[in-house]
């Protein structure tokens, strides 16, 4: 990086730089100062919601900075003062950059401005725990992927012929379906069991109830940072620059709905009750030091789902089930989001191809992300195989499919030296169907 504020820029991942904030250099946290995610937070004190900043067991106030003069943006009016980040994200990326720049040398612990000044402190600095997270984004649309080849094959395998498990167009281009915006919640909102449709075995016509085997999807979802006119594709080379961060995603999902549903036109009810994303957007340059090269593509892509480069991210994740009552959480899954067949820029070159218009804030998930073992899978209906193998639980009882009072977690990292970039957790408990 020669100019400028590349060098500042590429100066904020230094694995060597620590934060005058202690918690924020602990091996084990999530928000070092190499990460600073963005997000949406109140106080029981000022409930009006506001930007946010992670960096170790603290929220730093982005609204709070911008108005003691810390924080330029670009912008006369303070963007960090508003319940969603879509304002500041229309920003733009040289926004986006500038404002990680000046945070990390703010943060940085050789910096005094804000560590000296005990009363700029009290004001801009929120202890994580005394938070409450909001939706980071105004969600104009949804899409979710089909991207894991080992998920598809699994699937497939499961339901159709397993000499024959992908069918002729997965390995030509990413699929994908439009899912419902309206549905989509944030980590810690609680999620009802859907009624619909299930067509039993051993009956000719459907009955209608409550799902019987509802599952978690492990998902990753990008964020639009921007915008493309109607009728102008985005280019897969340039498709990365479109992409504002990173969020863990929940496509709960009722499958016994979806196999009754999902002919001719694909899923529907068992998709559109509810999705649930974490609170806090990695952005693609705190995670530009864990790039790695995605899976061989075989068939070579057509041209325009074509890009140079390495477009995969070493990005741990994990699945964590915790019955109502128990005392701890069982891993149910351990998987990597470097599995995945097609690329986040591909997916988004293959969404826009025919002309879609994108917007800021729009969501897109890459599909359930599971790896080549099966306690790498990344769903139920995979891990005990359609519960023909119910996985086993620290309280010594077991699960095929998720049950009322359940809490479910996902987890995510990238694992650095001596530091890590994470995601937070992604969570959701299960409540009974409407009678």
């Amino acid at each position: 990086m020669s100019n400028p504020i590349n060098r500042e820029l590429q100066a904020t991942l230094d694995p060597q730089r620590k934060s005058w904030i202690d918690s924020a250099n602990d091996a084990a946290c999530d928000f070092p100062i190499q990460n600073l995610p963005f997000g949406v937070f109140s106080t029981a004190q000022q409930a009006q919601a506001r930007v946010g900043v992670a960096i170790g067991d603290q929220v730093a106030d982005l609204a709070a900075l911008f108005e003691a003069g810390l924080l330029r943006v670009g912008a006369e009016s303070n963007v960090f003062a508003r319940p969603a980040l879509n304002d500041f994200i229309a920003l733009g990326r040289d926004a986006w950059r500038s404002v990680r720049v000046q945070l990390s040398a703010l943060l940085a612990k050789e910096t005094s401005t804000l560590r000296d000044d005990a009363a700029l402190r009290q004001r801009v600095f929120v202890k994580l725990a005394d938070a409450k997270l909001h939706m980071p984004v105004d969600i104009p649309g949804y899409t979710d992927f089909y991207s894991s080849k080992e998920h598809a094959t699994n699937v497939g395998s499961m339901f159709r012929d397993p000499k024959n498990a992908l069918l002729p167009n997965w390995s030509e281009m990413p699929i994908g379906y439009n899912g419902r915006a309206s549905s989509v919640v944030v980590s810690g909102t609680p999620v009802r069991r859907p009624n619909g449709q299930l067509k039993l075995p051993d009956q000719e016509r459907p009955v209608f109830g409550a799902c019987r085997k509802l599952d978690i999807e492990l998902e990753t979802g990008f964020i639009i940072g921007r915008g493309n006119a109607l009728g102008e594709p985005v280019a897969c080379e340039d498709a990365e620059a479109h992409i504002f961060g990173m969020v863990l995603l929940n496509d709960w999902s009722a499958r016994d709905i979806q196999q009754w549903e999902y002919v001719p036109l694909g899923p529907f009810n068992a998709k559109g009750f509810a999705t649930t994303i974490s609170p806090w957007i990695v952005t693609l340059d705190a995670l530009e030091p864990f790039r790695v090269a995605q899976p061989v593509q075989e068939p070579k892509p057509l041209e325009y789902l074509r890009h140079a480069g390495e477009h995969a991210f070493d990005i741990s994740l994990e699945v964590l089930l915790r019955p109502e009552g128990a005392s701890e959480a069982t891993t149910i899954s351990r998987t990597n989001f470097r599995y995945m067949y097609w690329s986040m820029a591909q997916q988004l070159a293959h969404h826009t191809v025919a002309g879609c218009n994108m917007r800021v804030g729009d969501l897109l998930g890459s599909g359930t992300i599971s790896g080549p073992t099966a306690d790498s899978f990344g769903s139920l209906l995979e891990i005990t195989w359609n519960a023909k193998n119910p996985v086993a639980l620290k309280d010594g009882g077991t699960r095929g499919f998720i049950e009322d009072g359940d809490e479910l977690t996902l987890a995510g990292w990238c694992q650095g030296d001596g530091y890590r970039v994470g995601f937070g957790t992604c969570v959701g408990v299960v409540m009974p169907a409407v009678k």
